[in-house]
């Protein structure tokens, strides 16, 4: 198709949109570019002083502009995973908060026939790790399932590594590390005593 056919019938303008050339090597990049500037100037009749009427994107600009995309969605990603974990964590530490208040009785029972705090401690403690690792696992398990779903119905190529897989499970286990310390300790802390007691 002649240009000046695909310019007025496609685009609907009597000017090139887009001219696409390239340098001998990546070395003569900056010289090319220099070069095609000085021409375009030329041939467009612009004057010293003047500004361009046209814009020059070399492969730097766009790899570049390609990289800060890159790190937009990276820290969107990150923020939106920050705050699912914070969510999490904050469920799993009101469960265990209901937990212990709901097993007090128990506790103090343990305690009364031997059990010391770090025995407790670590009773709750673990209950929340496997939660948390339970919780973790299935989020993966749909991850991938919802990947795969993805990369199968739009023809998208998907790439999921082990090592990711193995983070987030240690991650998600760490989460609940920390985030049932608190009730852990409360229930650690409570006196045999008032906990038999309590109804």
């Amino acid at each position: 198709m002649p240009y000046t056919t695909a310019q007025k019938k496609l685009a609907g303008v009597n000017w090139l949109q887009y001219i696409i050339s390239s340098a001998v090597s990546q070395q003569a990049t900056s010289a090319a570019e220099q070069q095609i500037a000085a021409l375009l100037r030329e041939r467009h009749r612009l004057r010293t002083g003047e500004a361009d009427d046209f814009t020059i994107t070399g492969s730097d600009a766009l790899a570049q502009a390609q990289a800060q995309s890159n790190q937009v969605m990276t820290l969107l990603l990150v923020s939106i995973a920050c705050v699912s974990l914070l969510v999490g964590g904050i469920g799993i530490m009101n469960i265990m908060l209901v937990s212990v208040t709901e097993r007090t009785r128990e506790i103090g029972v343990r305690m009364a026939i031997g059990a010391t705090e770090y025995d407790v401690q670590m009773q709750f403690l673990s209950e929340a790790m496997v939660l948390s690792l339970f919780g973790g696992a299935a989020g993966t398990l749909l991850g991938v399932a919802g990947s795969k779903l993805i990369s199968s119905l739009l023809g998208w190529p998907t790439t999921i590594s082990a090592g990711a897989v193995v983070i987030a499970v240690i991650f998600s286990a760490a989460i609940g590390v920390f985030f049932g310390y608190y009730p852990t300790r409360q229930a650690a802390r409570l006196d045999p005593i008032q906990a038999l007691r309590f109804e």
